[in-house]
Formats: structure tokens, C-alpha cells, sequence
């Protein structure tokens, strides 16, 4: 799988205009594979369908028979002899009322209205699973340069422990504590690589073999499409909202179809009947009406189970925009609080952390410090710089979260003073 994966992604490589895969690009390549969208887009085409058939009348139905054929005495099975025995053919057709046929039209109407709220809130989903992969991928290679920076810094200072060594100054400790301290770095890119693998798997999820090529650039991740203040208003227009609304409205249009069955609907029947040459043919006009004589517990009952769906709806939709609220709105703090303490990281923590691994160097070198204090240093070093891609990671994929939350089109800002 890993080798078809590979020869894709040389395959998309070599193509006019291709290169490394950007985020924008996994998106589209994302979207472009979804049989989920393919999915929605056919469910609301069916539904359109079946509102305009929906709207249309019954068919006509032909009759046809023979009535009070003699099946005994001398004029038995005869179809003219008997004044009584009639061949008929007739048609049949119901009227339904207008407002029942707006009705059942407007319900499948609004299903297709909810096919495509379902299609966006499957393209949410989508684009921000495949920025997650994306992101997960492009931070596990971050780190993995990390460390492999650390490793060739870590390599040079076996060499100058061991020329100590072999200077008489130094003691064969000091090179083996400067061995194992590379040996655990080395064993570090050992996971980082598996991370990576895995990462590319996932990713693979999405936009198939492309996911080997070499990643494009970080977009910037210091702004989200929401801001605190209008955060309530903003998330009405959430996929999963506006879905549970088109739903509530289907409901609506179902109650809608419940009060129009309180009518009845007509059935004319037109009827010709044939009888012996002898005797006269005949026309029969035939009028059927339902009689609704328990309206209360039969109609009234429905409309009223109908009713208590359309309730049952609008407090689902409530409680998710509740929901939605106050989950967009601890990522937003969580996002804000993870950008803070990333430009603590850079301004700070870092820069300290690199002053500490310098600073020790020095001293071993001018051989008033021990090498074990070079290597904690370096430990630290490499501890805070992880910590500060995975501070990042994590910023990152609060950013996709709230970057994909609500549908394009309604663009707003809040960017981190």
C-alpha cells in the first residue's frame, strides 16, 4: 500500500502546476475525493424528484367487469340474453385537494433543503478533518527537524569529550554520558518517524496517494472567523444548526400535511355498461367521499403527534446552539491561551533555554563545569523546544476546528493582540 501510496504521489508530482501539497490543495483534493458529498447531492436530488411528483394528482384508474352474468338455467354464461347482465368499462379518478398536494410537495421540498444543509455540514467535517491531518503531519516533521538538529549539536560534543579524553583531561564517563545522551535523541526520531508514517496514513485518509509529497508552508494560524461578541450569532449559521432547522421545517411541512388530511378528498367514477342488442346501455356516475366520523381520535390525534414533533425539534436545535455556543467559545479561549504562551515560548522560555545550553559549553570548555551539566542543559533545551511545537500543534488544530466551525460566506475576524 505504502509503495502504490509512493508512486501516486510521484505520479501527482510530475504533473504541470504540481508540487509540494499545500493546505489549500489537501482541501480541494479532499473534496474532490468525498463519496460523501456525492452522497448528500444525490439525496437532495431525489427528494426534488419526489416533490414534483408528489404535487401531481393520482392516476386514473380503468374498471372493467361484467355485472350479474346468470350462471345457471337456460341462460347461464350468456353475456346478452338476460336484460340484467351488463359489460362495463369505466374510469376512475380521485381529486385531491390543492392545498393537500402544496402540502406533501412542500414537505419533499424541504427535505432537499436538508440534503444540502447535510452536504454542508458534511464539507465542515471534512475540511476540517483533512487541515487536523494536514497540520498533525507538518508538526511531526517540525519536530522531527528538531531533533535532528539536536542530534548533530549532541554528535560534536562526543568529539570534544573525547578529546579531553585523550587529552588526559577529562575521564571516559564524560564520553559515554555524551554517547548515550545522542543515542536517546537518535531513539526520539525513531518515534518521531513512526509519528510521521502515521500521520502520512491519516492523511492518505483524505487525499489519497498526494499525501506522500512534501508539505507546503504553515498558513497563518493567528485568526479565526469568530470573535466572543457576536460567537451566539455567528454559530446560528453552524452546518449542524441550520441542518436541525431545515429538519424542524420538514416537521413543519409533515403537520402541514396532518391539517390538510382533515378534508376529505372526492373520487368520481364515470361508467359505461353494455347489455344485449335488446336492450338499452347504460352510464353510471359513481361520487365516493370518506366520512371522517372520528375526527378527534383519528385526525386531530395526528396532527397533533405531528405538532408535538415540530416542539420536540425546535428544543433539539436550542440545546445543540446552546452546545455549539459554549463549546466554539472554550476552543476560542483555549486557542487564545495556546497563542499567548507560544509568544511566551518565543520571547522567553527558548531564548533562556539556549543561553543555559551556551553557557554551560562555555564552562566545560574553560573546565570549570562538568559535562553533565552540558547534557541536562541540552535535555532541557530539546524539552522546551518539543513543548513549543506541541503547544503549536495543539493551536493549530483548535484553529482548524474554529476555521472550518461555520460555512463559507460568512467571514468575521478575531485576531490575538
Amino acid at each position: 500500500m505504502l509503495l502504490a501510496m509512493a508512486l501516486g504521489a510521484s505520479v501527482y508530482a510530475q504533473t504541470p502546476g504540481a508540487g509540494a501539497l499545500a493546505l489549500p490543495d489537501a482541501l480541494r483534493l479532499a473534496q474532490d475525493r468525498s463519496q460523501q458529498l456525492v452522497a448528500q447531492d444525490a439525496l437532495a436530488t431525489a427528494s426534488r424528484e419526489m416533490a414534483v411528483a408528489a404535487g401531481q394528482r393520482p392516476d386514473p384508474v380503468l374498471r372493467a367487469g361484467i355485472s350479474n352474468l346468470p350462471v345457471n338455467g337456460e341462460d347461464r354464461f350468456s353475456l346478452t340474453r338476460d336484460f340484467m347482465t351488463m359489460r362495463s368499462v369505466g374510469v376512475m379518478q380521485e381529486f385531491t385537494r390543492s392545498d393537500k398536494l402544496s402540502a406533501r410537495s412542500a414537505r419533499y421540498e424541504k427535505e432537499a433543503e436538508a440534503a444540502d444543509a447535510g452536504r454542508t455540514l458534511a464539507l465542515t467535517k471534512l475540511q476540517a478533518g483533512a487541515a487536523a491531518a494536514w497540520l498533525d503531519r507538518y508538526f511531526q516533521e517540525r519536530a522531527r527537524e528538531v531533533l535532528s538538529q539536536q542530534r548533530d549539536e549532541a554528535k560534536l560534543q562526543i568529539e570534544a569529550a573525547d578529546a579531553v579524553y585523550r587529552g588526559g583531561k577529562g575521564n571516559q564517563a564524560d564520553v559515554f554520558a555524551a554517547r548515550s545522551a545522542v543515542a536517546q535523541i537518535e531513539d526520539r526520531i525513531v518515534q518521531a518517524d513512526r509519528q510521521i508514517a502515521t500521520a502520512t496514513t491519516a492523511l492518505a485518509r483524505w487525499v489519497g496517494a498526494p499525501a506522500t509529497s512534501p508539505l507546503g508552508p504553515l498558513p497563518t494560524i493567528d485568526q479565526v472567523p469568530l470573535s466572543p461578541q457576536d460567537l451566539e450569532s455567528r454559530l446560528a449559521h453552524h452546518p449542524q444548526i441550520q441542518l436541525m432547522l431545515k429538519q424542524e421545517e420538514t416537521a413543519q411541512a409533515e403537520a402541514q400535511m396532518a391539517r390538510a388530511n382533515k378534508k376529505s378528498d372526492w373520487t368520481v367514477e364515470l361508467m359505461y355498461s353494455q347489455r344485449g342488442s335488446a336492450y338499452s346501455n347504460m352510464v353510471s356516475v359513481n361520487l365516493s367521499v370518506p366520512l371522517q366520523w372520528d375526527q378527534k381520535n383519528r385526525q386531530d390525534r395526528e396532527l397533533s403527534a405531528k405538532l408535538a414533533m415540530v416542539e420536540r425539534m425546535r428544543a433539539e436545535r436550542e440545546e445543540a446552539t446552546r452546545s455549539h455556543v459554549s463549546e466554539a467559545m472554550a476552543m476560542l479561549q483555549e486557542w487564545q491561551s495556546d497563542r499567548e504562551r507560544l509568544a511566551r515560548y518565543d520571547n522567553s522560555l527558548i531564548p533562556l533555554a539556549a543561553e543555559r545550553t551556551r553557557a554551560a559549553i562555555a564552562a566545560y570548555r574553560g573546565g570549570v563545569a562538568p559535562l553533565y551539566g552540558v547534557l541536562e542543559a541540552r535535555r532541557n533545551e530539546i524539552d522546551v523546544r518539543m513543548e513549543r511545537i506541541r503547544l503549536e500543534m495543539e493551536a493549530a488544530r483548535l484553529w482548524a476546528q474554529l476555521n472550518y466551525l461555520i460555512p463559507e460566506g460568512h467571514v468575521a475576524t478575531a485576531t490575538v493582540p
